[in-house]
């Protein structure tokens, strides 16, 4: 089954991982709300990821291709989860309507 396939069948990619990772943000936006810098919530992040059992890497540095080659610029992810998913936090003052 293709990405497009996936798409039209509703299929969430690591469906039970992605949950657990998502209670978790969760967990963290619902205790400390909004407001800090996105270092703190990267900190705070890393405890519960661990307090839910949840393997992870923090600040991951990912190599990058183009055409077979290996670029010098490196991707830096928030997290890796489960050796395959790529968590990216945001922080922001408030959510809007627009």
């Amino acid at each position: 089954m293709d990405a497009n396939e996936r798409e039209w069948n509703n299929e969430l990619l690591f469906k039970n991982e992605v949950f657990k990772i998502i209670g978790a943000g969760m967990a963290v936006s619902n205790t400390l709300g909004c407001g800090f810098l996105e270092a703190v919530y990267q900190e705070v992040m890393e405890i519960e990821l661990e307090e839910n059992g949840i393997p992870f890497e923090p600040q991951k540095r990912i190599q990058i291709s183009y055409k077979d080659r290996i670029l010098k610029k490196e991707y830096v992810a928030d997290f890796l989860c489960f050796e395959k998913i790529i968590v990216e936090i945001k922080a922001i003052k408030k959510i809007t309507e627009n």
